[in-house]
């Protein structure tokens, strides 16, 4: 008899380390600035290669239309290993240590992409009663991650040191080994037959389909746009350093979408999923206003994190919504909303920043020589991202208008 527990484990710990993969690195960029002299400014192109060679990976996934799902989890894994412990070796073996480190994002963003494409599939094939919850629980495990790697690095350098930062990244990259001998035994059911599967060109040719695609960039966008900012928001409007915003901003927001997750996985199967998204839209949208339009900092903050309890069944539920609507659609149809995901987990917070300097910009023109200073200063950082929080409201807008129609078109 096989155990489909092992192959849950073995897609909770790939969740984990996509978690890994996305938020170490970014910890590391005071560190890369000190012994590398890189300037901070360049550090930027680290989480644009990573997202890009993600998106990349997901269009691939979605052209190839037989892939081995054994082999190709297998691989994410490799290469997210190889990418993290790669951190700590190659970026000094080139004349230029930058080149190193988009090398190792580049390999390791190859995994995240396979991570995100094939974890949800191989266990929507899976024999588990209650499939929207268990697609839940499954995402809530990034969210965990993402939580145990900025504390667990906190708590690293606090102790050891920032200098240290190598021998972590050979730590997390033990993660990704274990993982690849779960993957190498676990039961591994294809979600179609590979004859049967639809191909990317007849999925996008499919009018219906393009509704649950902008449902998928309105959840990515509504999730990262909050989650990337809250970071920066926590540092410029409370005053304080960047391990406590960091602690305060995406840690606590991974914890409460991780809470939502966790919450529906395991009382969700007697609700309506569409109806029960359709008010998280709502207060995901509520929360962003109270976040981008309270004058009180702790009571915006508190915005942030309601957020990423609403944000919390986003994405799993878009996935389950959209394949329980169109069975048998194949890896094509998941390799798809990977992709829609990412971008607009990319949109998303990139409308944040642009409004953000627009409003730096306006502010900088009519204030006084001595009162310049925009985003440097935390009296007036909080404002300026309250503002681009307040344009990325349009997303969980959106996301809500896309679960309407759904609903009406069933």
């Amino acid at each position: 008899m096989k155990d489909y527990r092992k192959t849950k484990r073995a897609c909770y710990l790939g969740f984990v380390t996509q978690a890994i993969v996305a938020n170490f690195t970014p910890l590391l960029f005071l560190a890369f600035h000190r012994e590398y002299q890189i300037p901070i400014a360049s550090l930027a192109l680290i989480p644009a290669v990573f997202y890009v060679v993600q998106l990349i990976t997901d269009f691939l996934c979605a052209k190839f239309k037989n892939l081995d799902y054994r082999k190709s989890i297998i691989a994410s894994e490799v290469t997210s290993a190889l990418g993290l412990a790669g951190l700590a070796f190659l970026p000094q073996l080139f004349p230029h240590p930058m080149v190193g480190i988009l090398l190792c994002v580049t390999v390791y963003a190859v995994g995240s992409g396979l991570i995100e494409v094939l974890c949800s599939p191989i266990i929507e094939a899976c024999p588990f009663p209650n499939k929207e919850g268990m697609m839940s629980l499954l995402h809530s495990f990034y969210c965990w991650g993402a939580v145990g790697v900025i504390l667990g690095s906190t708590l690293f350098f606090a102790l050891f040191g920032l200098e240290n930062w190598r021998i972590l990244a050979c730590l997390w990259a033990l993660i990704p080994l274990y993982n690849i001998v779960n993957f190498a035994t676990c039961p591994i059911e294809p979600i179609v037959e590979d004859s049967e599967g639809l191909s990317m060109g007849q999925l996008l040719r499919n009018r219906s389909f393009w509704v649950f695609l902008v449902l998928m960039i309105a959840a990515g966008a509504s999730e990262s746009s909050m989650a990337q900012w809250t970071s920066a928001f926590a540092e410029a409007s409370l005053g304080v350093d960047k391990a406590v915003g960091d602690l305060a901003g995406p840690c606590g927001f991974a914890f409460a979408m991780g809470l939502g997750r966790l919450w529906y996985g395991k009382k969700g199967q007697h609700l309506d999923l569409s109806a029960y998204m359709t008010a998280a839209g709502v207060l995901c949208f509520a929360s962003y206003l109270t976040a981008s339009l309270s004058p009180w900092p702790s009571v915006a903050l508190i915005g942030c994190m309601v957020s990423g309890l609403a944000v919390g069944i986003m994405w799993p539920g878009s996935i389950s919504l959209t394949s329980a609507r169109m069975p048998g659609a194949g890896t094509a149809l998941f390799a798809l909303l990977a992709l829609a995901g990412d971008v607009g987990g990319t949109l998303g917070p990139s409308l944040v920043g642009l409004c953000t300097r627009k409003a730096s910009s306006a502010l900088q023109g009519g204030l006084e020589s001595g009162l310049q200073g925009g985003l440097e200063s935390g009296l007036q950082g909080g404002p300026l991202i309250q503002s681009g929080l307040l344009a990325a409201s349009v997303f969980p807008l959106l996301l809500v208008a896309s679960l309407l129609l759904i609903r009406r078109r069933k």
